[in-house]
């Protein structure tokens, strides 16, 4: 698979939904990981991103404008032992307490399924991250309809157990825009991540379509001691 230049694949889609970045930076030290979030609607352009210790959540940017809260107000990053989980929804909580009473990553997805959003059906994506040990490996997966046909979930797994300086994986909700909205397909797209954590938050900020992004996470996480790094940026500031 090519490896593709990350900012150009963000400039080029006006609309990826939600979207996760997992990798490893440039220098070899640090797992990086990114989270952003795009919105149309008012209700879905009515939050921001807050941190609450290691995990993210978020929160009505004006609670007066909040619509329904269902399917955007969640905690989109926890932290278990060793493990960071990133999700684009509650399925967040499901993982955590699932791993958190022995399940796999997998397993304990196994009772959900895409969001009852008709016609669009948006995918659940989620990411996990093991640093341990001075070891990393990390993991994505898609929880969508087969072709939007509801009756059917379809599951798929991906586990990089040796993650490459300066290279990543990036699975998002969208193809693209349209109406409905065309579901992500194929394996998560290889490519580079550059810089520092802020140059690398910038990089992503900056290549988001400035119509539709609404909030960024971006975190590094030094392998050799596990201590982290985070910033985090809102369109409404």
């Amino acid at each position: 698979m090519e490896l593709l230049s990350l900012s150009k694949v963000l400039s080029e889609n006006s609309y990826p939904g939600r979207g996760i970045v997992l990798g490893m930076s440039e220098d070899g030290k640090y797992a990086a990981a990114a989270y952003f979030i795009m919105g149309r609607s008012v209700n879905s352009r009515n939050r921001i991103f807050v941190t609450e210790g290691e995990d993210l959540k978020t929160q009505a940017h004006d609670p007066s404008k909040m619509e329904d809260p269902s399917l955007i107000i969640y905690s989109p990053v926890r932290v278990l032992d060793d493990y960071t989980i990133i999700t684009n929804g509650d399925q967040t909580d499901t993982i955590y307490e699932g791993m958190k009473a022995g399940k796999c990553f997998m397993g304990a997805q196994k009772e959900r399924t895409f969001e009852p959003d008709a016609p669009n059906y948006t995918p659940r994506i989620s990411g996990l991250m093991h640093v341990e040990n001075g070891k990393y490996d990390y993991r994505l997966s898609i929880l969508k309809t087969d072709e939007g046909r509801s009756e059917c979930t379809v599951r798929q797994l991906f586990a990089y157990d040796t993650p490459f300086p300066g290279e990543g994986r990036f699975i998002h909700t969208y193809i693209g825009d349209g109406n409905p909205l065309p579901s992500f397909s194929g394996e998560p797209e290889r490519v580079d991540i550059k810089g520092n954590l802020d140059d690398f938050t910038d990089l992503v900020w900056n290549s988001l379509n400035s119509e539709n992004k609404v909030s960024l996470f971006t975190r590094f996480i030094e392998i050799a001691t596990n201590k982290a790094e985070t910033r985090i940026v809102n369109i409404n500031a």
